[in-house]
């Protein structure tokens, strides 16, 4: 099994960076700083970002960076996302690699890494974004996932492990991002 994150084989989860939740979130806003220079990132090497939003009639709408960045925003009800009903089928079958990023850590970022590890997915949690409104519960489920099988890892290792190489075509204009 290859070890380095590969574009060819990923998708980008973007979990309720919702408006009515991120005031909350500790460090919120760096924590949407990382998810979307990780999906401009991906956008520019081909790696689909698929977006959820939980209740959003409850919890508003995600974050307008994170919409302008996504493929596609599925709603749920489901805290797992990977149990919601039709969730599963927005993932192309040969991608079998997903990055998952979000709020909260505790609740919908990790049921859902669980659910996907469930359902045979190789999952990469991403560290620098996820947030939760407290961190003992962020740190926690960042342990709590990678016991469980994720691999934990951070914006810049999943991107600079997407490219391989500084002669990657797309190398300059998305260490432009990065820095």
């Amino acid at each position: 099994m290859p070890t380095l994150c590969d574009a060819a084989r990923s998708v980008l989860i973007l979990v309720d960076f919702q408006e009515g939740l991120l005031p909350v979130i500790q460090e919120g806003e760096a924590v949407v700083e990382r998810a979307v220079i990780l999906a401009r990132a991906g956008r520019e090497l081909g790696v689909p970002v698929l977006a959820t939003e939980q209740n959003p009639e409850g919890l508003g709408a995600n974050h307008p960076r994170i919409r302008q960045t996504s493929d596609r925003t599925l709603a749920k009800t489901c805290f797992d996302a990977s149990s919601q009903p039709g969730f599963l089928s927005n993932i192309e079958p040969h991608r079998d690699e997903l990055i998952v990023a979000g709020c909260e850590a505790h609740v919908c970022v990790l049921q859902t890494a669980l659910g996907l590890i469930e359902h045979g997915y190789r999952v990469r949690l991403v560290a620098d974004a996820v947030g939760s409104r407290r961190s003992s519960d962020r740190e926690l489920a960042i342990a709590r996932a990678g016991a469980a099988g994720a691999t934990v890892v951070t914006s810049e290792m999943v991107i600079f492990e997407w490219m391989r190489h500084s002669e990657h075509p797309a190398f300059r204009s998305v260490l432009r991002l990065v820095k």
